[in-house]
């Protein structure tokens, strides 16, 4: 049993900037040296060991075994949802229909920012509640490149969009796990959480927009913006408070594709922005309102299927009951070797001793991925696939995606060694010796967690009891102070490095990761710095404090 540490210099600041390291190291490489995403992973994998072991004392055995650990869930099921989207991907487009699905889109409104609206935002958001893990952005950064967006805008834009949703993604999954690691009432915390992020519901369309096209051209749309925005975040409210976190982004994003769909049946926007570089070019702004994409409503049926089916089995396969049932005729656990209990979390980031478990589940059946799997293999014979032609296509997307692969594997094992390790609760524990300023640096506590591990769901757990404990012994609400540890990070989901591979493979623009980093850090930084603020008047100021559930 080794006992984790975390102060092992004796010294706060040299132990943080210790823990740091990792971090750095991977960011500064993508983001400064231009170093590809593959040999940024890795270096900071190599730097993670070396600090876990040498400076943390972490036995060799344990930080080597965390690393495959983490490298294993990388490959599945993240790996396994990326590699199929990407497939019913490449199916759809080598028989057309994803090009009279783009044209489709089109024909609702001509302009690229209410079709940035539309697919990065609501459709988004529909992928977030069902599937989560990375499937909004491979699939609205496919459909994105498809109509015609440049691959940065279409990599950056898709990760911007993907934030408020998160918290409530995968059928509320976040805030479930976060209930259990904390033993809050569930309720409460999907509640508070649904006092938070509809504010940020509102804001983030504006602020897609704004990315896209400049404030002039945002504001040129605001009715728009506003419909699509507000018909998202008062669902998401009614259902997080008076239902649960279970289809608050469900019936969020459908009212929003809906109601948005509807509004633009009779509003156009007096310029229409046809070019995909967010600006007026040529005639753009002569351009006449025309709908219709010239295609039968056979055809475009036809084109959507494939996305409906997704839809449906990823919405099916997201129903806990039904996950359930999977799991009982399939799943395989494994308890990993020299990791599962020798490991023992220690307060005050644990309230007592906790040995950590480390078992593997290999729900083959019940993954998310295999869902998108089996959608895509309906879809194939529904287009009129071969068996032979689907493997050919399989084995395609396999050579496409290898080098993704590899470093969603190296970014995973990174981050389940800063776990093991302690790494990532030294960094936890530097922002929550803030003092008063707690509700902000709470807040961005669970940026970074988000950041380090690519997952919401990962951040509470990791996060959430700390941020019970601290928030108690500053006389704060427990429930505010773990809500706003997943609210905060839903923000840190579009600058981890897992979400921009999937982007970057997306789009097919791999290599350019650093890129993709430097687009969207400031709007990561700036929206994260916004909920803490947000945070720190429900804590402190009147009327705000009003709605915190002590």
């Amino acid at each position: 049993m080794w006992s984790q540490v975390y102060d092992p210099f004796n010294n706060v600041w040299l132990s943080t900037i210790a823990a740091a390291i990792p971090v750095v190291v991977m960011l500064a490489a993508l983001a400064f040296f231009h170093i590809k995403a593959h040999i940024a992973a890795l270096m900071g994998l190599v730097s993670a060991l070396v600090v876990a072991i040498v400076g943390f004392t972490m036995p060799a055995d344990a930080a080597i075994s965390s690393a495959l650990y983490g490298a294993a869930y990388g490959l599945f099921p993240i790996g396994w949802i990326i590699l199929n989207v990407i497939f019913l991907y490449q199916l759809t487009d080598r028989k057309g229909q994803f090009k009279i699905l783009r044209e489709s889109i089109a024909g609702i409104s001509g302009d690229r920012r209410l079709q940035l609206l539309l697919i990065a935002f609501s459709f988004g958001a529909f992928f977030e509640g069902a599937g989560g893990f990375g499937t909004p952005v491979a699939v609205t950064g496919a459909m994105l490149i498809g109509l015609g967006f440049a691959p940065l805008a279409a990599s950056g834009l898709s990760l911007i969009a993907n934030t408020a949703p998160v918290a409530y993604g995968a059928l509320g999954t976040p805030i479930i796990a976060l209930a259990a690691v904390t033993g809050l009432d569930m309720l409460q915390l999907s509640a508070m959480v649904g006092r938070q992020l509809p504010v940020f519901s509102l804001i983030v369309p504006f602020w897609l927009v704004w990315a896209f096209c400049g404030f002039r051209g945002m504001l040129a749309v605001w009715p728009a913006i506003l419909v699509g925005g507000a018909a998202f975040a008062i669902p998401q409210y009614f259902i997080s408070n008076f239902h649960g976190p279970w289809l608050v982004d469900v019936g969020a994003a459908v009212s929003s594709m809906v109601c948005l769909t509807l509004f633009l049946k009779v509003w156009h926007p007096k310029e229409i922005m046809t070019s995909p570089s967010g600006k007026f070019e040529g005639a753009d702004e002569q351009a006449p309102v025309t709908l219709g994409h010239g295609y039968s409503r056979k055809e475009v049926m036809d084109a959507w299927t494939p996305w409906l089916v997704l839809s449906v089995i990823v919405l099916l396969w997201g129903i806990p009951e039904w996950k359930k049932a999977l799991d009982g005729i399939s799943i395989i656990k494994i308890e990993w070797s020299h990791l599962h209990n020798v490991i023992q979390k220690m307060p005050p980031v644990a309230p007592t001793p906790k040995i950590e478990e480390a078992i593997f589940k290999l729900n083959w059946l019940s993954a998310t991925g295999t869902g998108i799997f089996i959608a895509s293999i309906i879809s194939a014979f529904l287009m009129g696939y071969r068996v032979r032609e689907m493997l050919a296509v399989y084995w395609d997307t396999l050579k496409l995606l290898k080098y993704s692969l590899i470093t969603i594997a190296a970014m995973l094992a990174l981050g389940y060694c800063t776990r093991y390790s302690g790494v990532d609760s030294t960094l936890g524990l530097a922002f929550a010796n803030t003092g008063i300023f707690y509700p902000f640096f709470g807040t961005l506590l669970g940026w970074l967690g988000v950041a380090l591990t690519g997952s919401d769901t990962a951040s509470n757990v990791l996060f959430g009891g700390l941020q019970k404990t601290s928030a108690e012994q500053l006389g704060l609400s427990p429930v505010l102070m773990a809500a706003a540890n997943s609210s905060g990070g839903v923000m840190g989901k579009m600058i981890d490095a897992q979400s921009i591979v999937v982007a970057s493979t997306a789009t097919k623009w791999y290599g350019h990761e650093g890129e993709i980093l430097r687009y969207v850090f400031f709007h990561s930084i700036a929206l994260a710095a916004l909920v803490g603020l947000l945070v720190t008047l429900q804590a402190y100021v009147h009327p705000f404090t009003l709605l915190v559930i002590p």
